[in-house]
C-alpha cells in the first residue's frame, strides 16, 4: 500500500503557534519502523494547472508569489513563507499521486499522510487550509476519467470533526460529487456550508453514539449516489483527548470508525484514497497514535482487495 509524504516541508512557525507540524514526521517514523509494508513515497506538488481546476488563478498565484494580504493569511492560520506555499502544493499532490495509484494501478487503497484540507474555499484558505486537496483530487480524476469518455462519481466521506466547508461550498452545484460530513454541531467553522449530507454531533459525543450516526449516515449516503471512487478524511480530532475537538471517542471507538468505511467501500469494490486531516491531541503521541491505528486498519482493508482479487 503507497502512502504519499511531504514533512520534510516544515512552515517556520512562530513560538508557541498550536498547530502541531511535528505530526507529520513522527506518523512517517512510527509507519516505518512498525508497518514497513506500507511503501513511503515522496510527494510531488501539484501544477498550477492542477491546482487551478478548483482554485481560481489569481488565488493560486498569491500563494505562490507571496502577495497574500495580511488578512488572508490570518484566515489560514500560517504566515506566509516559500516553504508553507511549497508544503502546500506537494500536500495537494500527495492526493493526486494516491488517487493515481488506486485508479489507474487498482491498488485499492492509498493514502496521504496529511491532507484533507477541508476548509480551503476555491478562492481563499482557511482553518489551517491553504488549497483543498480533496477538490482538487475529485476534479483531477473526473477529469482524466472524462478524457477516456467516462464519468467519474466521487464520494467524499468527511469525518473530521470540523465540518469540510470549503469542500461544501466547492461542489455546492455539482452533483457528480457527494460531500458528506459528519462534525461537531459546536465546532468550527461557526458559519457552516450545507455538504450533501451533514451530521451534527453534539459535544461529548461517545463511541456508541458516533458510530450509530455514521452508519445511518453511510446508508443514506448509498441510498442517494452511487460513487466511483471515495476520498475519506480520517480526522483524529474526535479523539477524547483532542484539545479542539469536543468529542469523547476512545482510540478503540476511531479504529471502529476507519474499519467501517473501508469495509463499506471494500464490500463495493470502490477504490479508496484517505488522508489525515486534523489532530490537535494534548499529547501529540495521542494523535499520532490515532494516524497509526487507521493504517493499520487500511492495510487490513488493502489485503483483503487483493486477496479477493486474486
Amino acid at each position: 500500500m503507497q502512502a504519499f509524504y511531504a514533512d520534510h516541508f516544515v512552515l517556520p512557525l512562530p513560538e508557541g503557534h498550536r498547530f502541531p507540524m511535528a505530526k507529520y514526521a513522527r506518523l512517517r517514523e512510527r509507519l516505518a519502523a512498525e508497518l514497513p509494508v506500507v511503501r513511503l513515497c515522496e510527494a510531488l506538488p501539484a501544477s498550477h494547472e492542477e491546482l487551478t481546476l478548483v482554485h481560481s488563478p489569481a488565488y493560486v498565484d498569491a500563494v505562490m508569489r507571496g502577495t497574500l494580504s495580511a488578512a488572508a493569511q490570518r484566515e489560514i492560520g500560517f504566515p506566509w513563507s516559500p516553504a508553507m506555499a511549497e508544503r502546500a502544493r506537494r500536500s495537494v499532490g500527495a492526493t493526486l499521486q494516491a488517487c493515481r495509484s488506486v485508479m489507474h494501478a487498482r491498488a485499492g487503497l492509498s493514502a496521504n499522510l496529511a491532507g484533507g484540507t477541508h476548509h480551503a474555499y476555491a478562492d481563499k484558505g482557511s482553518g489551517f487550509c491553504v488549497f483543498n486537496d480533496f477538490a482538487v483530487a475529485a476534479r483531477l480524476m473526473q477529469a482524466e476519467q472524462a478524457s477516456r469518455g467516462e464519468r467519474l462519481r466521487v464520494a467524499i466521506v468527511d469525518l473530521d470533526v470540523h465540518q469540510g466547508n470549503g469542500t461544501a461550498r466547492i461542489f455546492a452545484e455539482d452533483d457528480s460529487v457527494f460531500t458528506l460530513s459528519l462534525h461537531g454541531a459546536k465546532n468550527f467553522p461557526f458559519r457552516k456550508e450545507p455538504s450533501d449530507l451533514d451530521v451534527e454531533l453534539a459535544d461529548g459525543c461517545t463511541d456508541g453514539d458516533y458510530l450509530e450516526a455514521l452508519e445511518s449516515a453511510l446508508q443514506t449516503l448509498e441510498q442517494r449516489f452511487e460513487p466511483d471512487l471515495v476520498l475519506y478524511l480520517a480526522g483524529a480530532d474526535p479523539h477524547e483527548g483532542d484539545r479542539l475537538g469536543r468529542l469523547k471517542l476512545s482510540f478503540e471507538g476511531l479504529a471502529a470508525r476507519d474499519r467501517r468505511v473501508m469495509d463499506w467501500a471494500l464490500h463495493r469494490r470502490l477504490p479508496l484514497v484517505f488522508a489525515m486531516g486534523g489532530g490537535y491531541g494534548h499529547d501529540l503521541e495521542a494523535t499520532v497514535q490515532v494516524q497509526v491505528n487507521t493504517y493499520r486498519a487500511a492495510l487490513d482493508s488493502w489485503a483483503r482487495w487483493h486477496n479477493a482479487g486474486a
